[in-house]
């Protein structure tokens, strides 16, 4: 059993694990650098992308939609850690909502009127999130479900869950080169982003730049081998423009408004706000600073008004994205201003072409080789959060269950899952939302151990 004493001994020394800690100050170069790393290490381009290729649009509908992407994530990432939850996370476009878009998309005849139906459905549902926050109703759902031990495993199938997509998708089954190079090549950026972590570590406070920008370093090794491999293509980096106008509500779309629509999206919202707060836990744990009910009221209503604004812009959903999580674990780095800098980032890419054209131009195997490292880590938080619980049966089955749930939905075949009625595949279309409801569910449902 863990005394008092023990457990003020153990967030000492994660509290010394960060060499920036949240609120402290630090320069604007700094910060933008740092910034930048995050905004690279994340995937923002590929939802847009992939939404854009599901339903249909031509290229420039496809540009707007990238830029739209941008533009809501950094607006985004800058009320939720500066305005509302004031804790060092960066918003991004979600995966989640995919199925539901397509399915309303089509199902209001496709074209304007079907983006439309889209952007309506998410503009009401974005509304009822802010209400969930203003009222506290979310927080008082959180503190009675989810305990440390379930807390914890959620953190754990957080990062269990995006690890498959780290070398599955990323690796495995990236399209930028052969598998051989493409396994090359994340072997690169991840021994490059290990190589510099130790190197901090080792030489300490005279290191600490190396693990700082180990990240950024690591995906900058893994573009030079690419290059030298003959298979990094800017060719659309060079045709982009520098500027770019984005498109404007009631003059580039519309809104309009269905009930079904609606209902769906509120559902999705709903599906959202039980994954991000995983991502929430796991920052929380990272950066020693537990989650409060005015730190869960807030991070929902911003959650809300984050979505709000990405509709209002011309996209999707946004949420916290628990990759930045891991980086914050290995950079040592937890300062909001990072994350204020990663936000005006995300606006200017929005603003051009040619600068989302780079990111997006990074190859996926090299962001593979280090988002892979992260997850790992995202994991091994989560297991920390669980040490100083008693693991008795009971909590074994809690953990044990989700984890088996959580690779039986990420390994589950796309035609059948495609075959199961709707609301199951939207149950099932997030591993971390299936495994949490487990997680949720045998807490309350099993008896206590003895």
């Amino acid at each position: 059993m863990k005394t008092q004493a023990d457990k003020q001994d153990q967030a000492q020394m994660k509290s010394q694990q960060l060499t920036v800690l949240p609120d402290e100050k630090i320069s604007f170069g700094r910060s933008a650098i740092l910034g930048l790393q995050h905004v690279l290490a994340m995937d923002v381009y590929v939802v847009p992308f992939l939404i854009a290729m599901l339903i249909g649009l031509s290229a420039d509908q496809s540009n707007a939609l990238i830029q739209a992407t941008f533009i809501a994530a950094g607006l985004a990432t800058i009320v939720q850690t500066y305005f509302c939850m004031k804790l060092p996370i960066a918003q991004g476009p979600s995966y989640i909502p995919l199925g539901a878009i397509v399915t309303i998309y089509a199902a209001s005849g496709g074209g304007e009127l079907g983006w439309s139906s889209v952007l309506g459905a998410s503009l009401i549902g974005a509304i009822f999130v802010i209400i969930l926050g203003y009222t506290g109703v979310f927080n008082k759902i959180v503190k009675s479900f989810i305990p440390p031990i379930v807390g914890g495993t959620i953190i754990f199938i957080v990062g269990l869950s995006l690890l498959p997509v780290a070398i599955r998708d990323n690796i495995y089954a990236a399209t930028d080169a052969t598998i051989n190079q493409n396994v090359i090549l994340a072997l690169i950026s991840g021994a490059v982003l290990m190589i510099f972590v130790i190197l901090g570590s080792v030489l300490r406070k005279k290191g600490s730049l190396f693990r700082i920008m180990s990240v950024l370093i690591a995906l900058i090794a893994g573009c030079i081998a690419a290059n030298v491999m003959g298979i990094l293509d800017f060719t659309t980096v060079e045709n982009a423009k520098w500027f770019s106008m984005p498109q404007v509500p009631f003059a580039d779309f519309g809104f309009s408004f269905n009930l079904s629509a609606i209902i769906t999206m509120i559902i999705i919202y709903l599906v959202l706000l039980a994954e991000t707060t995983g991502t929430w836990f796991a920052v929380s744990n990272v950066i020693d600073k537990p989650l409060t009910d005015k730190n869960i009221n807030r991070g929902v209503i911003g959650e809300g008004i984050g979505c709000l604004i990405s509709s209002l812009v011309g996209s999707t959903p946004v949420t916290g994205y628990s990759t930045n999580a891991g980086i914050i674990s290995i950079t040592g780095i937890a300062s909001r201003r990072v994350f204020l800098a990663a936000g005006v980032w995300f606006i200017i890419f929005g603003f051009s072409s040619k600068l989302a054209a780079l990111i997006s131009s990074i190859p996926t195997a090299v962001i593979g080789g280090v988002f892979a490292i992260i997850c790992g880590i995202i994991a091994i938080n989560g297991i920390q959060v669980m040490k100083n619980e008693t693991i008795g049966e009971k909590e074994m089955y809690i953990v044990a269950i989700p984890m088996i749930i959580t690779l039986a939905v990420v390994l589950i075949p796309k035609d059948y899952l495609n075959s199961l009625p709707t609301f199951v595949q939207y149950l099932l279309g997030s591993p971390i939302l299936a495994a949490s409801v487990a997680a949720i569910a045998l807490n309350k449902i099993l008896p206590r151990s003895k």
